[in-house]
């Protein structure tokens, strides 16, 4: 019987052995990766979202995923029930949800800025979710809509075909990168900016100096809101299928993604954006489809009892 045990083991490693010398391995193993950087690459735009509110205003906006779905449901109106061009369906995504960021920020934050108890923003910010949820399922119902992508090109074809690159794949990881750089540039060359990262440090202080703190923070919510709409946009263009609860659970492994780049990091949320989506999607490929978004969750929890500030998270001491 240990025999038998033994010879099965050996055959098998012999067996994964030799079939990761195979083409067809290295082939797959590209196009998971690809996979992962596209879907990486939407987990990056909503999570500059959660880690520029927090890492300015110390909220954690838990209704962000929802303004992916407000985002989408936006272009969908624009562009599959009046008919008109793609493009403009995107710009009024983010004009509305822009729009609404600062709404959200406005009505529901605000008030609760000075509150003793963070609980009462992070109730808050379920509550608003929920609304904008429930808002959704009023005016367009339960039933799934067939999204129809914004991505007009073809897909691109490696290695005698063995490998597709989608249209939407091309789009989502250029318009990521883009944007990246675009933000990078904003916080570091710009006098919002420069507020941005004063407010963030001190915000007494900041208003000392003369720095507006109610519009950075507000400011704040409005690019990171213009983000979660062209996030919605590219991931239901990759993935074709629209529903009120669309932005819940992208929203929360955005979420995730944040903390684990170091929540309040920029360049963390983006490598932890594209990090995620990558272990999700080889999680899927070889190990299960099921079992993926718990491994996703299993890997944060390792990392933040290894780091607890994340990648690039940086300890903060408070003075007493």
């Amino acid at each position: 019987m240990l025999f038998l045990l033994y010879f099965l083991k050996q055959s098998f490693i012999t067996w994964f052995y030799t079939y990761l010398q195979t083409e067809g391995f290295f082939m797959s193993f590209v196009q998971y990766l690809i996979s992962g950087l596209s879907l990486g690459s939407v987990y990056a735009l909503i999570a500059l979202g959660y880690t520029m509110v927090y890492g300015i205003a110390k909220m954690l906006n838990f209704a962000h995923g929802d303004v992916i779905m407000i985002g989408a449901f936006t272009t969908y109106t624009i562009s599959s029930t009046l008919g008109l061009h793609p493009a403009l369906g995107v710009i009024a995504a983010v004009v509305v949800c822009t729009v609404l960021g600062i709404c959200i920020e406005k009505v529901a934050y605000k008030p609760l800025r000075k509150a003793v108890s963070p609980l009462a923003v992070l109730i808050t910010a379920i509550g608003v979710s929920y609304l904008l949820q429930n808002v959704a399922l009023l005016i367009f119902g339960t039933n799934t809509k067939a999204f129809t992508s914004i991505v007009s090109i073809n897909a691109v074809k490696l290695a005698d075909g063995q490998i597709t690159v989608t249209g939407e794949t091309i789009v989502t990881i250029a318009v990521c990168i883009v944007i990246m750089i675009g933000l990078m540039l904003f916080i570091k060359k710009t006098k919002a900016g420069q507020a941005m990262l004063a407010v963030s440090e001190d915000k007494g202080a900041a208003q000392l100096m003369g720095i507006n703190v109610n519009g950075t923070i507000a400011l704040t919510f409005a690019i990171g809101s213009a983000l979660a709409a062209i996030a919605g946009v590219l991931l239901c263009s990759a993935y074709p299928s629209l529903n009120p609860y669309t932005g819940s659970m992208p929203g929360i492994k955005a979420f995730v993604a944040a903390v684990f780049g170091g929540i309040g990091s920029v360049p963390g949320a983006f490598i932890g954006g594209i990090l995620l989506g990558i272990v999700e999607i080889f999680a899927k490929a070889y190990i299960s489809s099921q079992m993926a978004d718990a491994i996703v969750f299993a890997i944060l929890i390792i990392i933040l009892l290894i780091k607890p500030t994340g990648l690039f998270g940086r300890n903060i001491q408070e003075k007493v």
